[in-house]
């Protein structure tokens, strides 16, 4: 009578080198997370978000943008910026330009 119970023979270093593989293609994808520097200037936010400088400017002016102004010309911390775009997704998706899109939807640009 077959129990239903199956044996599976796995070598560990080739499930090691899986994991590995698809570990570094994701790290590859969300890659603009990691490579970004702390404070960014208001021409490598314009990259990042591929807007123009009248677009960034707007943004650097709300009272909810998480700009710093103390080095004497603003600096936007990374990692607010992250938590401000979860925060008004809408406006990024209305605002931001078809390449910042595609790098966040896993496309490539």
């Amino acid at each position: 009578m077959d129990s239903g119970i199956f044996k599976v023979d796995m070598d560990f270093n080739r499930l090691q080198e899986v994991i590995n593989s698809a570990v570094d293609k994701a790290i590859e994808r969300h890659a603009f997370k990691t490579n970004l520097p702390p404070l960014l200037t208001k021409t490598q936010l314009m990259e990042l978000l591929d807007i123009g400088a009248t677009k960034a400017s707007e943004l650097i002016n709300r009272e909810d943008f998480p700009v710093i102004r103390e080095f004497g010309f603003p600096r936007v911390p990374t990692h607010l910026l992250m938590v401000w775009i979860d925060e008004h997704t809408d406006w990024i998706r209305e605002n931001a330009g078809e390449d910042w899109e595609r790098k966040h939807k896993g496309g490539v640009a």
